[in-house]
């Protein structure tokens, strides 16, 4: 019958036919249906969890984001740390390195005290040794001259050594007069 109703009257393309604007609206209906009770709320339940996800992601990225700057900041105060003592540290081996330094030149410098005393020690008991050495050899041949010149012998014993110191003091004293007038010399 619609096609029947179809075939008679003239169509107007502005004005749609009634039967097809009731199929088109129930039609309608079924589509908007099946979508409204199946098909938005499962396209709502993804877009929902798909937000979910994408925000977790940032609260979860935020989250990562603020651990890893107090992670930095951590590092960065222990490096602080670190740098700070490894300062000490090297002010410690500076101060340490000098206060060796002292010792040892204090102890170069008793070391080269000692030595020079011992020198000093070793040359006074040469000096003395030579000077006595010296006393001896003068007088043995002072005496033997004395004898050569007298014409006799001197062997008294006590004269002899009594002669010798006589005549070596003599010389000591003028030697120390000589001394004083040559350090006075040098000095100028």
């Amino acid at each position: 019958m619609l096609i029947e109703l179809a075939a008679e009257e003239p169509m107007s393309p502005v004005l749609p036919v009634v039967p097809e604007i009731v199929i088109g609206l129930i039609c309608f209906g079924v589509v908007y249906f099946v979508f409204h009770k199946k098909l938005l709320p499962a396209i709502n339940k993804a877009l929902d969890e798909r937000r979910e996800a994408i925000e977790g992601g940032m609260e979860k990225a935020e989250a990562v984001q603020a651990e890893a700057r107090q992670t930095l900041e951590s590092y960065k105060e222990q490096l602080a740390e670190a740098r700070h003592e490894a300062a000490r540290m090297r002010q410690e081996a500076q101060e340490q390195g000098a206060s060796l330094i002292a010792e040892m030149r204090e102890e170069g410098q008793r070391q080269r005290e000692e030595i020079i005393a011992a020198g000093h020690a070793q040359i006074a008991a040469d000096r003395k040794q030579a000077a006595e050495l010296l006393r001896q050899d003068v007088g043995k041949l002072a005496i033997e001259l004395a004898g050569r010149l007298v014409g006799e012998s001197l062997e008294d014993h006590a004269r002899q050594s009594r002669t010798i110191d006589r005549f070596l003091d003599e010389l000591e004293e003028q030697a120390d007069r000589s001394v004083p007038s040559a350090s006075t010399e040098a000095g100028r």
